[in-house]
């Protein structure tokens, strides 16, 4: 009898075990990045693309998207950033098609389409540049809560610009909001769950 109880015991516990590993392993883990699912800001945009076409999110449907605020003649944050965008494109792998990264000028005045094409595809062929009029401009960086702000600096200016990257999933909703010091590595695990 106490044999019998005792072999219920290690039986429940097994059991138990198991099923407490089972709901741990489907409990889904936070994302590296800032979790803004739901937020009510950067839903959209209205860009275009060095061609010349309008495009918005619901073009990159079925694909993520990863979407930064700078400027080509920017010396250090926005080559960073899209250095690491590239070097995420090559951890992917073959999921790197998966992937639509865009770059849109805070700059109109001086990114031409042009620039913009040759800028962004010197990091990565299939990144994207996109850009607006001047008004356009400032309202898609104000819905996305993106800072920017003209510096004057002797006879020319530079932009004052906030970092942040955001990540829409594969439906067209927006995510995630990347800390600009976030390594590839852990950019790459939050893309793939968004994939």
């Amino acid at each position: 009898m106490t044999s019998c109880n005792t072999h219920r015991r290690v039986l429940f516990r097994v059991v138990a075990g198991a099923l407490l590993a089972t709901v741990a392993g489907c409990t889904p883990q936070p994302f590296n990045s800032t979790d803004i699912t739901g937020a009510q800001y950067g839903r959209d945009f209205r860009l275009q693309d060095p061609d010349g076409r309008t495009r918005s999110v619901a073009d990159f449907k079925g694909q993520a998207v990863l979407i930064f605020f700078g400027f080509t003649q920017c010396p250090d944050v926005c080559p960073t950033a899209l250095a690491r965008a590239a070097e995420v494109m090559r951890q992917l792998g073959p999921d790197a098609a998966k992937l639509q990264v865009i770059f849109v000028t805070i700059d109109p005045e001086r990114d031409t389409a042009p620039m913009l094409r040759d800028y962004t595809r010197a990091f990565h062929p299939s990144f994207l540049g996109l850009h607006a009029d001047l008004a356009t401009t400032a309202a898609t960086a104000k819905d996305f809560k993106v800072f920017y702000a003209k510096v004057r600096t002797g006879g020319s200016y530079t932009m004052d610009h906030s970092t942040t990257s955001y990540a829409f999933d594969a439906q067209g909703k927006l995510r995630l909001a990347v800390p600009h010091s976030m390594p590839p590595d852990k950019v790459v695990a939050d893309l793939k769950r968004l994939m």
